[in-house]
């Protein structure tokens, strides 16, 4: 795990992986792996639990999620609100419709997923290019399964600004329409602008100004709540990531309640 192992930096407070990444593997990444989850604290963001899918939910992945997530102790465990799969993988995040039928299919999903994992699960408000069916407004859709599935939130405030951009919408009153009371954690990312009106999410640059300022507004809703920085690709010397990191942990202090200790708020 190369500089994180030789050098662990002390603004790190937990790390996020995939558990499709990690799950069954053994020999020596597996010990380096296990002795990371034992030192430090971990989330799990997944990948292929495909929760809008019209296929049947994969019960027996779920179930190999949740000895991951036992065997680990991971803290948290989130998915996005999209799917992936329809008798075999897509190998994307497909959007999935904002209609009621879609609200009670998810819903129902979700509970499926956290009666299994004995835990409430995270979705994450994903991006998206074009909206397929739609019956009501994004955030409308985001709250109705919220609240029918009794899950939680992975806020992702770059997916807020992307899609903001993409379909003409305001992203603070966006913000300010979410339930506090839902929210686990944060993600902040960079994205790809390829035209005035289209950008790209892409966790392959550095975090754009619009999309900082986002994060303060959201500090400023919600409080200093644990944020996870993003990067999948074209990733910086760590030096340069963690200055990132840095930018994340002045804000969070800038928003904490005068008095009180940083905790464990970054990753």
């Amino acid at each position: 795990m190369g500089p994180l192992a030789d050098h662990p930096p002390t603004q790190v407070s937990f790390y996020e992986v995939a558990p499709e990444n990690w799950i069954g593997v053994g020999g020596q990444q597996g010990r380096q792996f296990r002795a990371f989850t034992e030192r430090y604290p971990f989330l799990c963001h997944g990948l292929s639990l495909s929760i809008g899918s019209p296929a049947p939910l994969d019960e027996t992945f779920v179930h190999r999620v949740k000895r991951f997530l036992d065997e680990h102790r991971i803290r948290g465990y989130s998915e996005h609100l999209s799917y992936c799969s329809d008798q075999g993988h897509l190998y994307d995040l497909m959007p999935i419709p904002f209609t009621g039928d879609a609200v009670r299919h998810v819903a129902a999903r979700i509970r499926r997923t956290q009666d299994i994992l004995e835990r409430r699960i995270a979705m994450e408000n994903v991006s998206y290019y074009a909206a397929p069916g739609k019956e009501m407004e994004e955030i409308e859709f985001l709250n109705a399964v919220l609240e029918e599935a009794d899950c939680d939130l992975l806020l992702d405030v770059n997916n807020i600004y992307v899609n903001s951009v993409n379909h003409d919408y305001d992203a603070e009153a966006f913000l300010a329409a979410l339930p506090a009371d839902r929210i686990m954690y944060f993600h902040v990312a960079g994205h790809y602008r390829e035209a005035e009106d289209l950008l790209v999410d892409t966790h392959g640059a550095e975090v754009v100004d619009p999309v900082w300022a986002l994060l303060d507004k959201a500090y400023a809703l919600f409080g200093p709540v644990p944020t996870l920085l993003e990067r999948d690709f074209n990733i910086p010397p760590l030096p340069e990531l963690l200055g990132e990191v840095d930018r994340i942990r002045a804000m969070q202090q800038a928003h904490r309640p005068r008095g009180t200790a940083a905790g464990e708020h970054h990753g």
